[in-house]
């Protein structure tokens, strides 16, 4: 019967060929893991506070001794929340060795930034990218755009796109290391 249903010539019309399959193959694995640009810079980051959704000012300079990925984020964007998952493994599993994260929303509303980022249970600090943040890491002008920042304040990686576990892992152990 199944044979019978294979061999009608509208069936065999819907059989995708094996370049659409690759071809479908490449466009969902880009889809769910873009590619990103990492590039290793050598910067110091200038003295800068962050607010966060709770209230709290957090100055960057207070957060030497630790290895820090500051992302800048929004709500709105699908590569962002994609990327937060892996974000929040990493910080559970390595926040105790000395990794911190800031997630900075470009986003105008406090308010939205904390209820997404209660919503999802993530527990790393997020807050607002102000102008004078977002200067200070280079004009930040798309999203998700992240800063690995060593344990003396000066800025070893960005990477444009999306950040995920073992890219994490590649870029942020051996600063931890140092």
């Amino acid at each position: 019967m199944l044979k019978q249903f294979a061999s009608h010539p509208w069936v065999k019309k819907l059989t995708p060929s094996p370049f659409t399959l690759i071809l479908m193959a490449l466009i969902v694995y880009f889809w769910f893991r873009p590619p990103a640009w990492v590039s290793d810079e050598h910067r110091p980051i200038a003295n800068v506070s962050a607010n966060m959704t709770d209230g709290r000012t957090i100055p960057l300079a207070s957060l030497r001794g630790k290895v820090v990925l500051v992302s800048f984020w929004a709500t709105w964007c699908p590569y962002c929340r994609h990327e937060m998952p892996d974000m929040q493994t990493f910080y559970r599993d390595w926040h105790d060795k000395g990794f911190e994260i800031l997630a900075l929303s470009i986003e105008d509303d406090p308010a939205l930034v904390a209820q997404f980022i209660r919503k999802e249970g993530y527990t790393f600090p997020a807050g607002l990218a102000d102008a004078t943040v977002q200067q200070a890491f280079g004009d930040i002008k798309k999203v998700p755009m992240s800063f690995i920042i060593d344990k003396k304040g000066i800025i070893r990686h960005e990477i444009s796109g999306q950040v995920h576990y073992a890219r994490l892992e590649d870029l942020v152990t051996p600063l931890l290391k140092e």
